[in-house]
């Protein structure tokens, strides 16, 4: 029997088929949280002129100290129109555009009586036209994805419109005959389906537009036409049915309908039986049902492919470094992910550890990488995860 591939091997073989599509055109206010497919350029100088960085004088370097004679006012969108001489000062306030002649800002903290003004020197208090970014320059470069911080830059920078990478569009079907609706009474036997909300939430996370498609029961000719309709997107994302169990009828309708399997089952716990698989441009991922290891499927694999689709320059997994609160045994032949609360930089793993414990993972915030091998990892270790 062949070795199960590893995360790594796994992982290339998804990122190697998960390609950027199209593009278009997006407003700048809009923009946040999605991926720039092209550099942002400044379509102004930025500031784009001198402007005072303090409230109080516009001077010439050369007349201070001294006592200077106020002639005139320049506020933020008021400039100033005449020209400063020797022996002249003019008030300006922070952001208005410095007066031609003066070349440098006294704050008024820094000014006594009939404007006694003390040294100054030259440029003081000025932001240079062009000091942040100069027209023409990149602002943020391709394969960002925008957060608060950026698309304020691009604002200020001129721009109304940025492309960006279309958002992938994904759909998700549960499958199982046990699954209910949350609220719905339960008969024997019965479960409420969790995996689509996760996922969902997951997928709204990653930047993607979730369609979400009535659970399917364990029906071969169900399976197969729900299937059908979620190969559709650009992304099909399955929860359950992925085993070798009689219900486990999600592989075979995939062949049926000319998917090619990539690769099932990997060396991971949980998640062992995740199914990848393409059919034209479409992507297929096949989680568990276990509600866990269909979580942290979706962290190894889905996250870091839509990432990809949209063009990151960085798609993932993207672990942080901390320290293990106390010893985990490793799995000789696995590796292994250990719900965990995050303390400062200390992360202690949850009582629980069972692949349908969901309810025990609502007070996770990370996911502890733990690689295969033999014995324990000791408490103190340094250790990678993946916050959630």
């Amino acid at each position: 029997m062949s070795a199960l591939p590893g995360i790594d091997d796994a992982l290339s073989l998804v990122l190697a088929r998960s390609r950027p599509g199209a593009v278009e055109d997006v407003p700048v206010v809009e923009a946040a949280g999605r991926v720039l497919a092209a550099d942002a350029r400044a379509a102004v100088d930025l500031p784009p002129f001198d402007s005072s960085a303090m409230d109080g004088y516009a001077v010439r370097a050369a007349d201070t100290p001294g006592t200077l004679a106020v002639v005139g006012h320049a506020a933020a969108g008021r400039p100033e129109e005449r020209r400063l001489a020797a022996g002249e000062a003019i008030t300006i306030s922070t952001g208005a555009v410095v007066p031609a002649g003066a070349d440098a800002v006294v704050p008024v903290e820094q000014t006594s009586g009939d404007l006694d003004v003390e040294v100054v020197t030259l440029g003081e208090n000025i932001r240079p036209r062009g000091g942040d970014v100069r027209a023409g320059d990149v602002v943020v470069e391709r394969g960002v994805r925008l957060g608060p911080p950026q698309v304020g830059a691009l604002a200020a920078a001129g721009l109304a419109v940025v492309r960006c990478a279309r958002r992938p569009r994904v759909a998700v079907l549960a499958t199982g005959t046990e699954l209910r609706p949350p609220g719905a009474t339960l008969a024997p036997g019965e479960i409420y389906e969790s995996n689509s909300v996760l996922l969902t939430a997951q997928l709204a996370q990653a930047g993607a537009t979730v369609e979400v498609l009535r659970p399917v029961a364990d029906d071969a000719a169900a399976t197969r036409e729900a299937i059908a309709a979620g190969l559709e997107a650009d992304v099909l994302i399955t929860s359950g049915g992925v085993s070798v169990g009689p219900h486990d009828l999600v592989r075979a309708a995939l062949a049926e309908l000319g998917a090619e399997e990539v690769f099932w089952r990997v060396a991971v716990k949980p998640g062992k039986p995740i199914a990848f698989a393409v059919r034209g441009e479409t992507l297929v991922f096949g989680l568990p049902g276990n509600p866990v290891s269909s979580l942290v499927g979706f962290e190894l694999f889905v996250r870091p492919a839509l990432r990809a689709l949209q063009g990151e320059r960085d798609p993932g997994p993207r672990y942080l470094s901390g320290t293990l609160a106390r010893a985990a045994r490793r799995s000789p032949d696995r590796d292994q992910f250990l719900r965990a609360r995050r303390d400062g930089g200390r992360l202690e793993p949850l009582g629980g550890q069972d692949s349908h414990m969901i309810a025990r993972a609502a007070s996770a915030d990370a996911l502890v990488h733990v690689p295969r091998g033999e014995g324990d990892v000791p408490e103190g270790s340094t250790v990678g995860y993946l916050p959630i």
